[in-house]
C-alpha cells in the first residue's frame, strides 16, 4: 500500500507498482545531444467534450415481473450465478415512513423482527422507502415493522403478515416526527481503467467532469463530497486506486483526469475488490450515498460471491449502486450489476451505439428504456435519489425510445404470464 499527498486528495494504490531505476533512452538519461536527436511529439489531440455518449437506464424494482423473467433466462450462465443469492422481485416488502403530513422521512432505521426474535435493519432512502426482500433477508411469514431516528422510536411496532401477492406489498409508517431534507451527498464513482476501456476512457472523463460541475453547481445547498476508485485487474500495475471523498472539486477533476485505461488482458476484471475499497470508505450516516460504478466486465468467476458480499455491504450502509455499463458488457456484466442496482434500490444504466463512440455496445435484456445523452441521465438519477423523486427527461431530451415505456415502467402486452421456472 502506497499513500501519497502534495497539495491534492490523498490518493492510495494497492498495490503499488515498483519505480524503476533510470534506463538508457528513458527520460530520465535524456542529455542535451539526445534531446534534440528525438524525433517531435505529434500534436496532442483535444480532449472529447461532454454531452456526447448517449444511453439507456432501467428499474428492475419497478418492473417486478420482466426481471423475475429474466432472472429464470439466466440459469444457464453458469454456477457462479446460480449460487449468488436471488433478489426476488416478485416478493418485495417496502416500507415507506412519513410523517403525519404525508412528507417522506429520509435515513430512518427500519426494524423488522421476524417470529423467530431475528430482526433486520435497513435505513430509508431521500424519498423514506427501505426495499426488503423476504427470500434474501430470511423474513418470516409474520413480522414486525418499526422505525427509528436518533437512536429513538418514531413509529411504533406495526404486525405484518408477509404476502405471497406478485411484486410484493407495500406498509406504510406513520413517524411522530416532521420530515428534514437531505443536506448532504457522498459520491463514489468506482471507475474501470483496464485496456478494454480505451474506446470510451476519455469520452467518460469529460462526461463525468460535466455530471461532477454540474451536480455540484445545481445543489450549493448541499454539502458535497466526491472520491474514486480506479481499478484493474490482478498482475496490473495497480489493482485499486484509490482518491479519498474530498469537498475540494478542482482536486477531484484534476485526479480523473489524470488516468488512463491499460492493463487487464482477460476479460473479467477486480470488480470486487473495488466494490470492497469504496463501500470501506469514510461514507457519511446523514448523507445521500451514491455509488457509481462504470465497467465493462464483471468480476472473476471465482470472485462472484465477493461481488455480492460488497454489494449487500453497501445495502446495509444505504449506498446506492447504479452501474453504468459501457461497451463489451455481456451477459454475466449485465446480469451483476442489474442484481445490486435492485438489491440497493437504485438503476442500472446502460451505454448505446447511438453516439458513435466506442465499440459497439450489446443491447440489453430489457424490453423498454428511452435513449438520452448520458451526462444528462446520470444528473437525473443523482439528482433522484436526493430528491426523493423519480425524475423524468424531457421530451426534447428523447433521442430514440425502445418498447413502451411510462415513467420508468414497461407495459406489458395482455398476454403477458409470468412463471416461475
Amino acid at each position: 500500500m502506497v499513500s501519497a499527498a502534495s497539495g491534492s486528495g490523498a490518493v492510495e494504490a494497492s498495490p503499488a507498482a515498483a519505480v524503476a531505476p533510470p534506463v538508457p533512452g528513458s527520460s530520465a538519461d535524456y542529455s542535451e545531444e539526445k534531446i534534440a536527436s528525438v524525433p517531435p511529439r505529434p500534436y496532442p489531440q483535444p480532449q472529447p467534450q461532454s454531452g456526447i455518449l448517449t444511453a439507456g437506464e432501467h428499474d428492475d424494482l419497478l418492473n417486478p415481473e420482466l426481471y423475475a423473467s429474466y432472472v429464470n433466462r439466466s440459469g444457464n450462465m453458469g454456477q457462479e450465478i446460480r449460487s449468488l443469492p436471488g433478489v426476488d422481485t416478485m416478493r418485495v416488502v417496502t416500507v415507506k415512513v412519513n410523517d403525519r403530513s404525508g412528507q417522506p422521512i429520509p435515513f430512518a432505521d427500519v426494524v423488522v423482527t421476524c417470529s423467530d426474535g431475528n430482526s433486520i435493519t435497513l435505513a430509508t432512502q431521500a424519498d423514506g422507502s427501505a426495499v426488503f426482500f423476504p427470500g434474501l433477508d430470511r423474513l418470516s411469514e409474520r413480522i414486525t415493522i418499526s422505525a427509528r431516528r436518533g437512536g429513538r422510536t418514531i413509529a411504533d411496532a406495526r404486525p405484518v403478515l408477509v404476502a405471497d401477492a406478485p411484486g410484493g406489498q407495500t406498509v406504510g409508517l406513520t413517524a411522530n416526527q416532521a420530515a428534514a431534507k437531505a443536506t448532504k451527498l457522498d459520491l463514489m464513482l468506482v471507475v474501470d481503467t483496464t485496456g478494454s476501456m480505451g474506446d470510451e476512457i476519455r469520452y467518460l472523463q469529460s462526461e463525468l467532469r460535466s455530471i461532477i460541475s454540474s451536480i455540484t453547481a445545481k445543489h450549493r445547498d448541499l454539502d458535497i463530497r466526491i472520491g474514486f476508485v480506479f481499478y484493474r485487474d490482478l498482475g496490473d500495475d495497480y489493482v485499486t486506486r484509490t482518491v479519498a471523498f474530498d469537498r475540494d472539486i478542482g482536486r477531484v477533476q484534476g485526479a480523473l483526469a489524470r488516468q488512463d485505461a491499460n492493463g487487464g488482458g482477460d476479460y473479467p476484471e477486480a470488480m470486487d475488490q473495488a466494490l470492497i475499497r469504496a463501500v470501506g470508505q469514510d461514507w457519511r450516516p446523514d448523507a445521500v450515498k451514491s455509488l457509481l460504478l462504470v465497467a465493462d466486465a464483471p468480476p472473476h468467476d471465482e470472485l462472484f460471491g465477493r461481488t455480492w458480499q460488497a454489494a449487500e455491504a453497501a445495502r446495509a450502509k444505504r449506498i446506492h449502486i447504479t452501474p453504468v455499463a459501457a461497451s463489451g458488457v455481456a451477459d454475466k456484466a449485465e446480469y451483476a450489476m442489474r442484481a445490486m442496482a435492485a438489491a440497493t434500490q437504485s438503476r442500472y444504466l446502460f451505454l448505446t451505439d447511438d453516439s458513435g463512440v466506442g465499440n459497439p455496445h450489446a443491447p440489453p435484456a430489457i424490453d423498454c428504456y428511452l435513449v438520452t445523452k448520458l451526462d444528462a441521465l446520470v444528473r437525473r438519477v443523482i439528482d433522484s435519489q436526493i430528491s426523493g423523486r423519480r425524475i423524468e427527461p424531457e421530451d426534447q431530451e428523447i433521442i430514440r425510445s425502445v418498447g413502451k415505456y411510462d415513467a420508468g415502467k414497461c407495459i406489458l402486452p395482455a398476454d403477458f404470464k409470468w412463471q416461475n421456472s
